[in-house]
């Protein structure tokens, strides 16, 4: 910042992710009309290829909505509320935990008790050889939900209560309107684009050592276009508040920074080399004793 000043021009909210994220959400609720006479067969087909990249990408969203970029530092109950309805096609209330816990990831990065990122010790013992390690993979889902409740228990909050309120609410008014088979398939779609899918590469991606000394990484790749370039990793906690619309942006102007860093290009190039390598299992992060951590 001393350097380029001119990056703080880029904080501050993003005016079109409220426009996207609403398309977002209407256009699953038109799949789910349109899916509701489908054969089992082709509700999977669809939730794999089409609903769930949707679904993922909203959780992406959520993810930039937690620092606040939807409306802003000033307006952060607007950014809690509409979470949740960027939540709605998930099927599965998840936005005000991940909110509680993302905010830990950031400032302890790495710390041990305190980042529910980080596998656990019985993970990194247990899937250790590739056809492990691809289980591993698609029950991702299963662990990130699971894995904040034995690490780092935290009350339940009145946020929460609302999310899963309002969620369980619209599954079951899409039950009511079109039956189970809408239902199945935002919620497949979820767990399947979150498991062993080219968009998912991004979970390895971020933060797992694949150069010693090196514990986040960027991808430049196309797949950012749906994402909300998470990709630019390095330079999104450089600068949390920077929405990922300017991400790009951030490598333009302070380019030496972030040049010469070793980064990703290709997603799935990264679950591959996680399933296949020896050398890299869910043992391969950074975890660091924070001072939190110690007093705790």
């Amino acid at each position: 910042l001393a350097k380029y000043p001119e990056i703080k021009s880029l904080m501050g909210p993003d005016p079109h992710l409220k426009w996207i994220v609403s398309g977002m959400v209407f256009i699953q609720f038109l799949a789910c009309y349109l899916v509701k006479d489908l054969s089992w067969k082709w509700i999977f087909f669809w939730a794999y290829a089409f609903g769930g990249c949707i679904n993922h990408s909203l959780t992406l969203a959520i993810h930039d909505i937690s620092h606040n970029v939807a409306f802003g530092n000033k307006q952060v109950k607007w950014n809690r509320w509409f979470a949740v309805f960027a939540n709605l096609p998930i099927g599965i209330p998840y936005s005000a935990s991940f909110k509680k816990y993302h905010i830990d990831h950031h400032r302890y990065l790495g710390g041990d008790g305190l980042d529910v990122d980080i596998p656990t010790d019985f993970e990194g013992w247990f899937f250790c050889t590739p056809l492990w390690k691809l289980l591993w993979l698609f029950l991702q889902p299963l662990f990130y939900s699971l894995r904040p409740l034995y690490v780092n228990p935290k009350a339940i909050t009145q946020m929460e209560i609302f999310n899963a309120l309002v969620q369980f609410s619209i599954n079951l008014i899409i039950y009511y309107l079109w039956g189970l088979k809408p239902v199945i398939y935002l919620i497949a779609g979820t767990i399947l684009c979150m498991g062993v899918h080219p968009i998912s590469g991004h979970f390895i991606a971020e933060h797992y050592m694949f150069l010693k000394g090196y514990e986040t990484y960027s991808y430049y790749g196309p797949l950012n276009w749906l994402t909300f370039n998470v990709g630019y990793h390095m330079e999104h906690h450089d600068f949390p508040s920077i929405p990922g619309c300017r991400l790009p942006m951030v490598k333009k102007i302070a380019a030496e920074y972030y040049d010469n860093l070793p980064h990703h290009q290709s997603w799935v190039r990264v679950l591959w080399d996680f399933v296949f390598d020896d050398t890299i299992s869910p043992y391969s992060r950074v975890k660091r004793l924070c001072k939190l951590a110690k007093e705790s």
